[in-house]
């Protein structure tokens, strides 16, 4: 999906900007170009994301369910570079890395050369407006 949408406007959920804000409240030391595994993975990274994910159980369908979320974003989904994580902080990495920039360089590259033409003012499909819940937003990305 990064490869053909700008990741600047790029929404994954309705709750993008509460997502986000929320993410920077709480981890904003957190470096999201190259996550840290002890970062999601550890005891001590499980306390501090508990109350994050929980907050957000009512507002993203299957908000803890199981995804697969790239550990250096200037790579592609390969084995050596994926961790599996919950889909809220699949959503809060990648909702962090596309406002920060972090996702330009994949979307520049992979575009380069390319050009598309869009009119999505006229499309009826989801992923032309950007805006993805369900499962639609793992299987596209």
């Amino acid at each position: 999906l990064i490869c053909s949408v700008d990741p600047r406007f790029l929404k994954l959920t309705k709750e993008d900007d509460q997502i986000y804000a929320e993410f920077r409240e709480q981890f904003s030391d957190m470096k999201v170009d190259i996550v840290d595994q002890e970062e999601l993975k550890s005891d001590a990274a499980k306390l501090r994301w508990r109350p994050f994910c929980l907050q957000f159980e009512a507002l993203v369908e299957d908000f803890n369910y199981g995804t697969l979320l790239r550990l250096d974003c200037s790579k592609d989904y390969v084995e050596d570079n994926t961790i599996f994580a919950t889909r809220i902080q699949f959503f809060a990495v990648e909702i962090a890395r596309n406002r920060e920039g972090h996702n330009t360089a994949l979307h520049e590259r992979s575009t380069k050369g390319k050009t598309v033409s869009i009119d999505v003012a006229s499309t009826k499909h989801k992923e032309a407006r950007g805006y993805f819940t369900g499962e639609e937003s793992i299987a596209h990305t």
